[in-house]
C-alpha cells in the first residue's frame, strides 16, 4: 500500500520535521482540524496513522483546496487530465515546453479570477502542473492575485503521480474542507480535537518575507491574532500544536514568540530552509513546535 504524502511542493512543507511532529501527536486522534493546511504533510500523515473520524481543513488559498476537492471527488478524470499533459511534456522540446508553461499559467490564470465552478477540474490539473514545472515549486500571486512565478527548465517531471493521487484519494474521502481565514475553523474545534496550526511563518529577515501564498498579508498583527485564537481553544480544551519560525535565528533578543506563547511548551527543532533563490542561504535553521499536550516535551 502506498503511502500518501503531499502531491505539490509548498513553502514550509513540513516533511522533512515529521519526525519531530509525530512526536508530538497526542495518543490518540479522533477529531482533528488543519487550519492552514498547505501541502499537507501532517495531514496525510495523521490521516495514515490515526483514520480519525472528524476531520476540517482549510486553507486562505482558493486553488489549493479546490485541488484537494478534486482529489477527493474527481480523482479518475484528474488522473486523465494530467496523463495528458505529462504526455504532451514529454514529446516536446525544453524550448517548446517552455512555451507550454507559459501558455498554461496564462489559462491557469484566466480560470483563477474569470472561471466558473465547472472548470475547477482543469484548475486543479494546472495548478499541480504549474507546482511540478515552476521555479523551486513556489506558489506566488502578484497584487492582482495572478500566479506569476517562471519556468524551471525542468526536463522530465513526474506531472502526473498516479498511484499517490490514488493514495491520497483514498484517505481525503470523509475530510470536510473549507476556503478562508483560518477563525472560521473555531466552530469545528472542541475538548476532543487535535489542532495543528502551521501559519505563514514570521520573516526572520526582511529579505525572507515570503507571505504571498494568496493576496492577504500576515504580519506580527496576524501572528498577535492567531495567539490570541490559540489560547482561545487550548482554553476550550483542545489539543494544539503550532509550528512557526525562531526570530533567535537572526537576533537572541528577540523574544517575540516567546513572549506570545509564554503559556505554551516551546520547543527548538532543526530545520532545513528548502526554497531559496540564493542556494547559499538553504541551511539549517531553528523553527518552533509550540504546544499544549500534556506531556509531548
Amino acid at each position: 500500500m502506498t503511502l500518501a504524502r503531499p502531491f505539490v511542493k509548498w513553502v514550509g512543507g513540513k516533511s522533512q520535521l515529521l519526525d519531530e511532529i509525530r512526536q508530538k501527536y497526542p495518543q490518540k486522534i479522533e477529531k482533528y482540524c488543519e487550519p492552514f493546511v498547505g501541502g499537507g504533510a501532517v495531514l496525510f500523515d495523521v490521516l495514515s496513522k490515526f483514520r480519525p473520524k472528524n476531520v476540517l481543513i482549510n486553507d486562505i488559498n482558493k486553488e489549493l483546496i479546490n485541488t484537494y476537492e478534486q482529489i477527493r471527488d474527481n480523482c479518475d478524470d484528474l488522473i486523465f487530465q494530467l496523463s495528458e499533459i505529462q504526455n504532451k511534456y514529454k514529446s516536446q522540446s525544453l524550448d517548446e515546453n517552455k512555451a507550454y508553461f507559459y501558455e498554461k499559467r496564462e489559462r491557469y490564470n484566466e480560470l483563477k479570477i474569470n472561471g466558473d465552478e465547472a472548470e475547477n477540474l482543469e484548475k486543479a490539473a494546472l495548478f499541480i502542473f504549474l507546482n511540478k514545472t515552476c521555479f523551486n515549486g513556489l506558489y506566488r500571486v502578484n497584487s492582482k492575485g495572478l500566479f506569476n512565478v517562471p519556468f524551471n527548465n525542468a526536463k522530465s517531471p513526474l506531472l502526473c503521480d498516479e498511484e499517490n493521487l490514488r493514495a491520497c484519494s483514498e484517505l481525503l474521502q470523509n475530510v470536510q474542507m473549507t476556503v478562508g481565514d483560518y477563525s472560521k475553523t473555531k466552530k469545528f474545534i472542541d475538548s476532543k480535537t487535535f489542532v495543528y496550526i502551521d501559519p505563514p511563518y514570521r520573516p526572520i529577515t526582511q529579505t525572507s518575507a515570503f507571505t504571498s501564498y494568496s493576496e492577504n498579508q500576515f504580519a506580527d498583527r496576524e501572528q498577535i491574532e492567531l495567539g490570541n485564537f490559540i489560547e482561545e481553544i487550548a482554553n476550550e480544551g483542545a489539543m494544539v500544536l503550532a509550528s512557526n519560525s525562531d526570530p533567535k535565528n537572526t537576533d537572541k533578543n528577540d523574544n517575540f514568540f516567546d513572549d506570545l506563547y509564554s503559556k505554551f511548551a516551546i520547543e527548538r527543532v532543526s530545520a532545513s530552509r528548502m526554497i531559496n533563490s540564493n542556494a547559499k542561504k538553504r541551511g539549517a535553521i531553528k523553527e518552533l513546535l509550540i504546544s499544549n499536550i500534556a506531556g509531548v516535551f
